[in-house]
């Protein structure tokens, strides 16, 4: 009887991380084919000037055009050029994010691929890095766009945000930005939030600092945005605004509205009382009664979606084993 011999199972080799380089270029790219030969040209320009290792990560957000046959054009020319392909167009947010996941560089720059942010700018973005702060954030000075449609109504958004953040930029569109890579990898982001990712940096407590770049008219393709953007930018504020206030104790913002609209309530029905023993009239010739049982019960309502949305929160940092800080840096830290 031959006993088969039994091989030895192989050990797994562990995956082997990639090589860090200096500094990462993210550009996202939606239909700009007529761009990206200009773009990647002035992007080897500059990066080649700098003594530093780098790479240009371009993400092709689902381009309609011959964006990715450019792209294959110049990554076989210079292999810096890696390209991320995306099966369709899942908008800036995912793009970024896909760059971030992607990239290996300590210092992560982005900029649009439309060639109105100066990709000479990128050494004095990196420069501020490497001076101590945490994010470098371009601030279009002398904006070469619509007056009315996207210059002014900018401001006016850029000032809200700032007011209601408390996070004091600018120009918070301006893709063109520098990230220590320790913040942008742990940044998580969905919908439309790029705009703000100043503000999630400023939560990981990052140094940021606006440094003014240049801005040029586009010279091809049309512009992805409309007026349709102040509507996304209102209703990603209000949830930044909840998430920075309210994420860990949401009680407070359900239960203080419930509490409000409760004692409302009763405000309400004291004047209705009040109207039918001093001037005569009848409560059922008044929808204040009618006011008064719709507020007590909005305020009842809201306070539960504040008890159900604290388990939920509970639940969110339980199930992920996420805490509701980052540590910066640990000191003396006893040996195991």
């Amino acid at each position: 009887m031959t006993h088969s011999k039994i091989r030895p199972v192989p050990a797994l080799t562990p995956k082997k991380e990639p090589k860090a380089i200096d500094v990462s270029i993210i550009v996202p790219i939606y239909n700009e084919q007529d761009s990206i030969p200009l773009l990647v040209s002035k992007l080897f320009e500059t990066m080649d000037t700098l003594n530093c290792s780098y790479e240009i990560i371009a993400v092709n957000d689902g381009s309609r055009d011959r964006s990715i046959d450019a792209l294959r054009l110049a990554s076989d020319a210079r292999t810096e050029l890696r390209v991320v392909d995306f099966t369709r167009n899942y908008g800036q947010t995912a793009a970024l994010m896909a760059g971030f996941e992607h990239s290996r560089g300590e210092i992560i720059v982005t900029i649009d691929a439309d060639m109105q942010n100066d990709p000479g700018d990128i050494p004095l973005l990196i420069g501020k890095v490497r001076e101590g702060f945490d994010v470098a954030s371009g601030w279009r000075s002398d904006r070469k766009d619509a007056p009315i449609s996207r210059n002014f109504l900018s401001r006016v958004a850029n000032a809200l945000i700032s007011k209601v953040s408390g996070v004091s930029l600018k120009d918070y569109g301006c893709t063109l930005k520098a990230y220590r890579r320790n913040i942008a990898t742990n940044l998580r982001l969905y919908g439309e939030m790029h705009r703000l990712i100043p503000i999630y940096a400023s939560w990981m407590g990052a140094k940021i600092i606006e440094v003014p770049v240049r801005h040029h008219p586009r010279k091809a393709g049309v512009s992805k945005y409309g007026m349709g953007r102040i509507f996304k930018v209102l209703m990603d504020l209000a949830v930044v605004t909840f998430l920075e206030r309210y994420l860990t104790n949401p009680i407070y913002l359900f239960g203080g509205f419930g509490m409000i609209t409760v004692i409302g309530s009763f405000g309400v029905l004291v004047w209705a009382l009040a109207l039918k023993l001093f001037a005569g009239t009848s409560l059922i010739h008044t929808p204040l009664p009618l006011l008064a049982a719709m507020l007590f019960l909005i305020g009842c309502m809201s306070t539960l979606m504040g008890l159900l949305a604290e388990m939920m929160t509970r639940t969110y940092f339980e199930s992920q084993g996420r805490r509701p800080y980052i540590v910066r840096e640990r000191l003396n830290e006893p040996s195991i």
